[in-house]
């Protein structure tokens, strides 16, 4: 069974930076897509960044040139380094696999 822990949330001012961390386990996971959602309070999940298991990444239109996502297949690791936040980034974020989710982090962007 595919278990996810994201890790990595926290408050930071705007402008700051944050890493997230997804330790997947259940399975291996170099021969599929793993990616990034969050939510906003008060909004739907919505599609932040993709790991492709050919090598491509794939960002939304607000990640884009911001957030930088990464896969690391020896130790099954997903991470998300995101730079020059901003209040909007607000939400929790979930990490994805298979339509597996974790249970989310925390990311409060705030002065």
């Amino acid at each position: 069974q595919v278990q996810l822990v994201e890790s990595g949330g926290g408050l930071v001012q705007p402008g700051g930076s944050l890493r997230l961390s997804c330790a997947a386990s259940g399975r291996t996971f170099s021969d599929v897509n793993m990616g990034w959602f969050r939510q906003a309070p008060g909004k739907g999940r919505e599609f932040v960044a993709i790991s492709g298991y050919r090598g491509t990444s794939l960002y939304s239109d607000s990640a884009n040139g911001r957030f930088t996502i990464s896969k690391d297949n020896a130790t099954n690791t997903l991470d998300l380094q995101m730079n020059n936040l901003k209040p909007e980034d607000t939400a929790i974020y979930y990490c994805d696999v298979l339509q597996y989710w974790g249970k989310g982090a925390l990311v409060t962007v705030s002065s």
